[in-house]
């Protein structure tokens, strides 16, 4: 088994775990995930939900929680390589950036659209950039526009499919026939991508394979069409280290098939979840927004048909009823809460 490398980073079991916010991975599932030889990340988006002050300043509660999660992380991981996940869609992206960095972060993981400006905000500093995209054109274009603007390009590249859980890079008719796209043949498009960037900052970018994996099968495929490595988040919810309340987790466990659905997110973008009795109040009530946190750009409090962030808490706090249920299409097939090695072991069995 061939170890991940991005550029001076060595991880040696190559699985990274998505970041998946509010909350869900914090600095225990993260830390576990690098102890176990995988590389964790901590999701960035109001990430100091908890924290007092939260309510009254979101901002400077969540940079100031953002530094103690990663700092926490590296410490409780001896310094072992670590992650953020910034989704482009929030406010205040670029703060989170260079609070991330100051507070050690060792690659920076980004979608919810395409991150243009990172290389710009992360200056001279030697952390890592890995976009998040899901079609060969959206690769091209972000990879053409670094090296125009910035000369600069990708340390690494996430293909996330249309299996993911959370905000997808979808249409909502695609996802509805999911049968429809095409994630190999773009798969193997982004790599020869990938591969031209390389040769002209003569570095290797490893592509990872991401979305709906959940087999050491899966891993083994992606690792044979060329991937270096696989990227995996619903699997590691239902494990003992996820910061998640147990009640969230076990939503996975007792979940069937029919139950996970195509959502609409107050975001801008389709998301898959757990259908429950949240989703169905939806359908003839929209719930009244209380307070705006001003998480993200594409959000009106006015129009919303609910307060994502809201629900997201919810979620991560076990109010299972009035939370947003994110989960990725093979959530069904989770039967029992694992940890994290041992989902890790099962992942590269294979390989």
């Amino acid at each position: 088994m061939k170890p991940l490398i991005i550029g001076d980073l060595i991880i040696k079991t190559p699985v990274i775990q998505g970041g998946m916010g509010i909350g869900i991975s914090r600095e225990n599932l993260a830390s576990a995930v690098s102890n176990a030889g995988g590389l964790g990340v901590i999701s960035g988006i109001n990430i100091g939900y908890d924290e007092e002050g939260f309510n009254k300043d979101p901002l400077s509660t969540n940079l100031k929680s953002l530094k103690k999660h990663i700092q926490k992380a590296k410490e409780l991981s001896n310094n072992k390589p670590l992650g953020i996940n910034l989704m482009v869609a929030m406010n205040f992206y670029e703060e989170h950036v260079k609070t991330a960095i100051e507070a050690g972060i060792d690659i920076i993981i980004s979608g919810a659209g395409l991150p243009i400006k990172l290389p710009k905000f992360i200056g001279n500093s030697n952390v890592k950039i890995a976009p998040i995209v899901s079609s060969a054109k959206a690769c091209k274009l972000l990879l053409k526009m670094w090296d125009k603007k910035y000369n600069k390009t990708a340390d690494m590249i996430v293909v996330e499919g249309p299996k993911a859980g959370g905000h997808l890079g979808f249409h909502r008719d695609e996802l509805e026939d999911i049968d429809s796209i095409d994630y190999d043949g773009e798969f193997i498009k982004i790599l020869e991508i990938t591969k031209e960037y390389g040769q002209k900052y003569d570095k290797e970018i490893p592509v990872i394979a991401a979305g709906g994996i959940s087999t050491s099968s899966d891993v083994k495929k992606y690792i044979n069409m060329g991937a270096a490595g696989v990227q995996v988040g619903t699997l590691f919810v239902a494990t003992e280290e996820c910061d998640a309340n147990i009640t969230f987790k076990n939503t996975y466990i007792k979940c069937k098939k029919e139950d996970i659905k195509i959502v609409k997110s107050p975001v801008g973008l389709p998301g898959r979840a757990i259908y429950n009795k949240f989703l169905e109040k939806l359908e003839s009530n929209k719930p009244k927004i209380k307070k705006c946190y001003n998480c993200m750009e594409t959000c009106n409090p006015s129009s919303t048909p609910y307060c994502i962030s809201q629900a997201l808490i919810n979620a991560v706090n076990g109010d299972i009823d009035n939370a947003l249920l994110f989960c990725g299409a093979e959530a069904y097939k989770i039967n029992k809460i694992k940890t994290v090695k041992k989902v890790i072991d099962e992942l590269i069995s294979e390989i």
